[in-house]
């Protein structure tokens, strides 16, 4: 058994609350369980037991064992000297605070019921694709959509953690840290660090300096990143070479080295080549790309902003001085769909959360519902246990659900789980 159900039982008392004693005796009436802390410190915060005739307000500490305590070296820690309660499955040993007082114990060895603690033992050590995955079914509709509503606020919160740090680092300058994230997005997941290095060593402003010519951005983000290094034969990349040679000794640029780029194994497509040349079109269409996230309504007005329009070289070429067939390679939907998801609706909502204004959350939330549910192998088979996510809204909860309870067994954290184990 693991700390985790003792602390399951006690937060939702789901153990036999009948005639509670102390092991020295003395009658226990819980009166608030506390808050469940998950930082360093007791397991419930700020509870409130009668023990005895007496009403104590304080924290609550759980473990498996008693000598646990001693084990995890609480004697010395003053963050334990409020423990008004110990609640541990033996009792092997007596605990003392440090002015030598008796920590009154609470022994749920008999108390947990026999049925939870099967159903919660056989979650814990199948080998299923999720644990509860014969068990998925008993759970409610009601159930399952609320989760999901908190488990998208969640796959939020845990996107803006890294948007909050780069804010830090640009000074809150929201739109370097919107061009800075977009562009590791549109490294997409390999080449995604050398972009993000590559918008880190080319700030925003220098960029906003040649808005109106597209040639002398396209030679500062392909000379920035180490792509132009090589002696060419085509006249383009030549030019670009020479631009950037200028450009770089103005503004006393150090590039990137080409070896950061990886091009194996990828679609053409997604080559960085191509990725830059995009890039440096929709900065080229509006290098306050930020400000106009900050007033769209709906995902086709992303759509017309991310329409871009490579130069002729581009079409026929998806690396320097190798001609290919000729095609269009705008960025389809489905990439700028991944712009959504992983960009602007993070944006969204964490603006809105520092702003106090649900208005732009709301819409991060529109933009995910609009978009079709996406495709891969985590839904695939969420939709064989009979999820039918309408919404990438949906599958962004699935995709949490998944990676962040399933995998690591957190079922007691998880409202199916605990669906399943009040049943």
């Amino acid at each position: 058994m693991k700390e985790d159900l003792l602390h399951y039982v006690w937060r939702f008392q789901r153990f036999d609350l009948h005639n509670l004693q102390t092991t020295e005796g003395e009658s226990i009436q819980v009166q608030q369980t506390g808050e469940h802390n998950h930082n360093a410190g007791p397991d419930f915060l700020n509870a409130r037991i009668k023990i005895g005739s007496t009403i104590w307000a304080g924290n609550v500490e759980m473990h498996l064992n008693s000598s646990d305590w001693i084990k995890h070296q609480h004697q010395t820690d003053k963050a334990y000297e409020n423990v008004i309660l110990h609640v541990v499955l033996e009792e092997d040993e007596i605990i003392h605070r440090q002015n030598g007082s008796r920590i009154p114990c609470l022994l749920l060895k008999k108390r947990i019921p026999t049925k939870l603690s099967k159903i919660y033992q056989k979650l814990l050590h199948n080998e299923f694709w999720i644990p509860c995955q014969h068990h998925f079914y008993e759970v409610g509709d009601m159930t399952k959509v609320l989760w999901l509503d908190r488990l998208l606020v969640e796959r939020l919160e845990s996107k803006i953690i890294v948007i909050e740090n780069l804010l830090k680092e640009n000074t809150n300058n929201w739109e370097t840290t919107f061009y800075q994230v977009l562009a590791r997005n549109f490294g997409v997941k390999v080449n995604a660090e050398p972009f993000e290095r590559l918008a880190k060593s080319l700030p925003l402003p220098i960029l906003g300096k040649h808005k109106s010519n597209l040639f002398q951005i396209e030679a500062l983000l392909f000379g920035q990143s180490g792509l132009l290094q090589d002696d060419f034969e085509d006249d383009y990349p030549k030019r670009l070479q020479k631009e950037f040679n200028f450009l770089q000794k103005k503004y006393q640029l150090t590039p990137l080295q080409k070896s950061n780029w990886r091009f194996l194994r990828m679609r053409p497509a997604n080559f960085p080549t191509i990725r830059i040349a995009q890039f440096a079109q929709l900065v080229f269409q509006s290098v306050h790309l930020f400000s106009k996230v900050l007033a769209v309504k709906n995902v086709k007005e992303i759509e017309n902003m991310f329409e871009l329009k490579l130069s002729n070289y581009w079409q026929t070429h998806y690396v320097f001085d190798k001609l290919s067939v000729k095609r269009n390679k705008s960025l389809g939907k489905n990439a700028i769909h991944l712009f959504v998801i992983n960009t602007i609706a993070p944006f969204l909502f964490l603006y809105g959360r520092s702003r106090d204004n649900d208005d732009y959350k709301d819409i991060a939330f529109r933009l995910l519902e609009e978009l079709k549910p996406e495709n891969n192998s985590i839904i695939t088979k969420w939709k064989e246990l009979g999820m039918e996510p309408d919404s990438a809204y949906q599958t962004q909860a699935l995709l949490q659900l998944k990676n962040v309870y399933c995998d690591r067994k957190r079922c007691l954290e998880c409202a199916i789980g605990n669906g399943i184990l009040k049943g």
